[in-house]
C-alpha cells in the first residue's frame, strides 16, 4: 500500500480532468511542494504518465518495476492501467513526494486509482462519453464519477450542471462530505487572450481577488477548470497547506513549463496558424468549435482522425460545414478506419479528402493553406500525439 505514504488529491470528470490535474500540480510545485502527477493517456512516451515536479519517471525505474513484479503480474493478471497505477504509487513513495495529484483513468467508482484516501477530490464536469461502460445518461455517468467521493473528505465540483446539482448534494450528504460548487463561489470576468496567455479577473463572492490573472493554458474550456482548481487551493489551505496568491499566479502562468503539458489548445506554428487539441467527445468538440469562431481567419482546414468507440455521428454533426477536412487514421488499433470516417463525414455534408497518415495530412493542409488560414488538428488524443 504505497499510496498511504503520501498525501493525494483525486480528480475525475469527463472533460477537463487532465488540464485541471496539471494546473493544480503547477500551483503545488510553485508553492514548494514535491509534487507527483499521475495522468493518462500519454501522447508520446509512456513515462509522461508519471511525473514528479514536471520530470518524467526514469525509464530504469519502469523496467526494474516490471522485472521485479513479473511473477505477480502473471498470477494476478492486472490490466495495463492497473500495473501503471501501482507503478506510480510505488515511485511516489520511493521518491518521497509531499503530495500527488491523481487523475482517474475512467469513471471513478471502479477505477483502480480509487484506492486512495485523498485530502480533497475534484469532479470537473459530466458529459456523454464511454457510455458503454459508464451508462447512457448523464445521471448514470455522474454516479460513476461520484464514486471517488469519500466519507468526510471535501469534494469540489467545477461546474454546476442544473440536472446534476441535487444528485451531487445528496451523494455528498450521504457520505458526510463537504461539497463546494466552484462556479457558485468564484466568478470570472473579462477573459482576454493576449500574447499567448489567457488573462482573467477573478471575483470571490463579488469581490475582486485577482486582476489579470495569467493562464498559460488558453482554451475557453479552461475557464471552468481554473475555477475548480482555485477552490481546491482554498480547501488545501484550510487543511494545512500553504498556497499563496503568488503561487497561484506562477502555477497558472507557467503551467506548461512546470508540468510539460501538451495538446491543450497548443499552437504548433504560425502563418498559417496551426492549433491542436485533444478534445475527443461531444462536449469537448463543441468547445473547440466555439473557440475557433472567436478567432479571425480566412479559411478553416481540419486534420481529423477519431477513434472507433465514440459517437462519431454526433461529433461530425458539430463540425463546421465551411471547413475543408483531411481525414486521417492514427497508428493505433482503436482508430476508426479512415474510409469509414470519410463516408460518414461526406454523408453529413463535410468536404475533404483522405490522407491516411496523420503527419502527411498536416503537411498537406499546410501546403494548401494561405498564411491567414487556420489549421486545426484534432478529433482524438491519438491524432494529436502524432504531431506534437
Amino acid at each position: 500500500n504505497p499510496q498511504h505514504q503520501f498525501k493525494t488529491i483525486h480528480i475525475a470528470g469527463t472533460n477537463g480532468k487532465g488540464s485541471s490535474s496539471h494546473l493544480l500540480a503547477a500551483i503545488l510545485q510553485s508553492a514548494g511542494y514535491k509534487t507527483g502527477l499521475y495522468t493518462s493517456p500519454h501522447l508520446k512516451n509512456f513515462t509522461e504518465r508519471i511525473k514528479i515536479d514536471g520530470q518524467e519517471i526514469a525509464e530504469d525505474f519502469v523496467t526494474a518495476f516490471v522485472n521485479e513484479h513479473q511473477n505477480l503480474f502473471k498470477t494476478v493478471q492486472p490490466s495495463f492501467f492497473e500495473m501503471t497505477v501501482a507503478m506510480a504509487f510505488k515511485y511516489f513513495e520511493q521518491q518521497q513526494v509531499d503530495v500527488a495529484v491523481i487523475e482517474v483513468g475512467l469513471g471513478g467508482r471502479l477505477d483502480s486509482t480509487n484506492i486512495i484516501t485523498p485530502e480533497v477530490c475534484l469532479i470537473t464536469n459530466i458529459s456523454m462519453d464511454h457510455q458503454a461502460l459508464l451508462g447512457d445518461t448523464l445521471l448514470k455517468i455522474a454516479a460513476e464519477k461520484a464514486g471517488i467521493i469519500k466519507p468526510n473528505i471535501p469534494v469540489v465540483i467545477s461546474e454546476s450542471q442544473p440536472e446534476l446539482v441535487d444528485f451531487f448534494k445528496q451523494y455528498a450528504h450521504d457520505k458526510n462530505a463537504p461539497i463546494f460548487f466552484a462556479d457558485q463561489q468564484f466568478e470570472i470576468k473579462n477573459p482576454k487572450t493576449e500574447n499567448g496567455f489567457l488573462y482573467l479577473d477573478i471575483y470571490e463572492n463579488g469581490r475582486l481577488i485577482f486582476e489579470k490573472l495569467p493562464s498559460e493554458l488558453t482554451g475557453n474550456y479552461q475557464l471552468k477548470n481554473i475555477l475548480g482548481v482555485l477552490v481546491i487551493g482554498k480547501q488545501l489551505n484550510s487543511l494545512g497547506f500553504a498556497i499563496l496568491s503568488t503561487h497561484i499566479q506562477q502555477g497558472l502562468g507557467q503551467a506548461v513549463a512546470l508540468t510539460q503539458l501538451k495538446g491543450r489548445w497548443q499552437t504548433l506554428q504560425k502563418n498559417p496558424l496551426v492549433i491542436c487539441d485533444v478534445a475527443h467527445n461531444e462536449a469537448g468538440i463543441a468547445n473547440i468549435v466555439s473557440q475557433l469562431f472567436s478567432i479571425h481567419f480566412n479559411q478553416l482546414h481540419w486534420v481529423l482522425g477519431v477513434v472507433s468507440d465514440k459517437d462519431i455521428d454526433k461529433i461530425l454533426a458539430l463540425l463546421p460545414l465551411n471547413a475543408y477536412y483531411y481525414y486521417c487514421q492514427a497508428q493505433i488499433p482503436r482508430a476508426l478506419d479512415v474510409h469509414v470516417l470519410y463516408q460518414k463525414a461526406t454523408a453529413k455534408g463535410l468536404k475533404g479528402e483522405i490522407v491516411k497518415d496523420v503527419k502527411q495530412a498536416l503537411q498537406t493542409a499546410i501546403s494548401n493553406a494561405h498564411p491567414d488560414d487556420l489549421i486545426m488538428v484534432g478529433g482524438s488524443t491519438f491524432t494529436v500525439a502524432e504531431v506534437v
